[in-house]
């Protein structure tokens, strides 16, 4: 298949290197035509613009830094909209905002083509190795259509539904990562400045349940499923913890940012009446002030717990 792909940085040329490797034909564009070197010498065809790509493939990728560059590329100066056929596709794996998105899917529609968002996760190395994960809401028959496309560079391609789904679900998990990554500094720096050596406290958090088991892989059991009666883990010994960590942040003199705001959201779970069900139940405050419901259906639970 010939292939177009927009954007050869560091996610962009590894993906597009691995479809080659599957017998794939690309016509490559960049910023920078330095970028394109490495995947010329494998065979690609350079394209001046991407207006000039699109007239020679039927569907494109595009990996580009954010919004800003996605709505260059696909509505600026010569742009891609203006080189492709009715019928073809685009698939941005950019991380990109979902308003932006259905913006551009809206656009593309008038001009009868398809428009995917598509953001992937695994990181350089997932790039390289296709151990990464490709998400991916739009049109579903034009997804299936290159879903075997898309896995030529992917172990993992999921459809999560309309169009905006995908990209919300990355904003989603990006953010949660980094807001796990400074929730852990905190802590762990308290650890250390409380005297505890950082090799000696990685081992132990290590051990520990936080560190035998993947991120998400609690939630199907309290968050997903709504039952938080009978408690793993009361509230009431959740917040003593938590409590005790608080004021040990005093005793070292650090202004603890997410344990107190931890603590203050189980405080007010307490308040509820909450003490004697199992600590996640101070989740539920956040659905109250969104507004939504996250419980599944228990089939789709046990399907879930089953992957």
């Amino acid at each position: 298949m010939k292939i177009g792909f927009i954007g050869l940085g560091t996610m962009g040329s590894r993906m597009a290197t691995n479809l080659i490797k599957h017998g794939h034909t690309l016509v490559v564009n960049d910023m920078l035509k330095a970028n394109a070197h490495s995947l010329i010498a494998q065979g690609a065809h350079w394209a001046d613009t991407p207006a000039a790509l699109g007239s020679q493939v039927d569907v494109v990728f595009l990996s580009l830094p954010g919004p800003p560059q996605v709505q260059e590329v696909l509505t600026g100066h010569e742009s891609l909209t203006a080189g492709l056929r009715a019928g073809s596709a685009v698939f941005d794996f950019s991380t990109n905002a979902p308003r932006v998105i259905r913006k551009l899917h809206a656009e593309l529609s008038k001009k009868e083509l398809f428009f995917l968002d598509a953001p992937v996760s695994g990181g350089p190395t997932g790039a390289a190795s296709g151990k990464l994960v490709i998400w991916t809401s739009g049109d579903e028959p034009t997804f299936k259509k290159y879903a075997s496309v898309l896995s030529c560079m992917s172990d993992d391609v999921q459809f999560l539904g309309a169009v905006g789904a995908a990209s919300v679900a990355k904003l989603v998990h990006n953010c949660m990562g980094y807001m796990f990554n400074a929730a852990i500094a905190e802590v762990f720096s308290m650890g250390v400045k409380a005297g505890v050596e950082a090799p000696t406290l990685f081992k132990a958090l290590r051990s520990g349940a936080m560190g035998r088991r993947r991120t998400f892989d609690g939630l199907p059991t309290h968050f997903l499923s709504g039952a938080y009666d009978p408690a793993k883990f009361s509230l009431k010994l959740a917040h003593k913890d938590v409590t005790l960590a608080n004021e040990l942040g005093r005793e070292v003199e650090l202004d603890m940012q997410f344990a107190k705001l931890t603590l203050a959201q189980m405080t007010e779970a307490l308040d509820r009446g909450w003490s004697d069900k199992d600590s996640r139940i101070a989740m539920l405050l956040a659905q109250e002030e969104a507004g939504v419901d996250v419980r599944c259906d228990p089939e789709v639970l046990k399907e879930i717990l089953s992957r």
